[in-house]
């Protein structure tokens, strides 16, 4: 799917929302879903951002880092791989306390899901990395450019247009997962449609609004990595050629 193709899901996906929330039945619920899917956006932004930097620093550890990092780099991956996300949060939010931490349940949020999609990502980071083509570092090396210098101005850069794709569908992911935080107190999109859903008991309204808002949601972080995945391209191109 295309750009093009993106931008006009996005658009159809805003445009359903309005058109959903002009029925005289949907519009008294919209002030506290968009409260709702406010908190949700918050969350996946920064869960992301968190995501990507555990993954890139877990999978260059992995493969290139001494045996400790390496060893602490597959025991994050394992773990937050092999666990449930809904576990880790309590563990997070629960347990930690027995232990003296204390985080806030925004905190929890972010951090839980960020660690969970990160240790995801770890993997399409190493993966990326080895699609780079032997040369790249035969290369580097005739360069005289030590390891790390060789990942940042050559591996890396090529290795980001491969990522990229992949990593769409794990932020898409961790959007969908957020609805599990409302289990530690958040008043997410889901926790305010659940609420809503007991006191007026208007399934069908206040269901249709979240599934439009979650999916103009998904959609705007599609269109984003199409750009991005566009111009990371153009500029990997632009390098070769010069």
């Amino acid at each position: 799917m295309g750009v093009r193709q993106t931008t006009i899901l996005v658009i159809l996906s805003f445009v359903a929302g309005l058109v959903v929330a002009s029925f005289a039945g949907f519009r008294e619920f919209i002030p506290g879903l968009l409260e709702g899917a406010w908190v949700t956006v918050r969350i996946t932004v920064q869960g992301c951002l968190l995501a990507v930097v555990m993954a890139v620093i877990a999978g260059i550890a992995k493969m290139y880092g001494p045996w400790p990092l390496r060893w602490l780099a597959v025991c994050y991956i394992e773990v937050f791989r092999g666990t449930s996300a809904l576990v880790q949060l309590f563990w997070l939010f629960f347990v930690l306390p027995h232990f003296g931490v204390f985080l806030e349940p925004m905190t929890v949020a972010v951090v839980g899901l960020g660690l969970n999609v990160g240790a995801y990502g770890a993997e399409v980071v190493r993966g990326a990395i080895q699609a780079v083509p032997r040369g790249q570092w035969e290369a580097s090396t005739a360069l005289n450019l030590t390891r790390m210098q060789a990942l940042r101005r050559i591996i890396l850069p090529q290795a980001l247009v491969a990522m990229i794709p992949p990593w769409g569908n794990l932020f898409i992911e961790l959007l969908k997962s957020t609805a599990i935080v409302s289990l530690i107190t958040i008043g997410d999109l889901a926790f305010r449609a659940q609420q809503m859903n007991q006191t007026t008991l208007k399934t069908v309204q206040i269901f249709s609004i979240v599934l439009v808002m979650y999916l103009a949601i998904s959609m705007v972080i599609t269109l984003l990595m199409r750009l991005l995945e566009r111009r990371a391209a153009a500029g990997l191109s632009r390098g070769r050629v010069s």
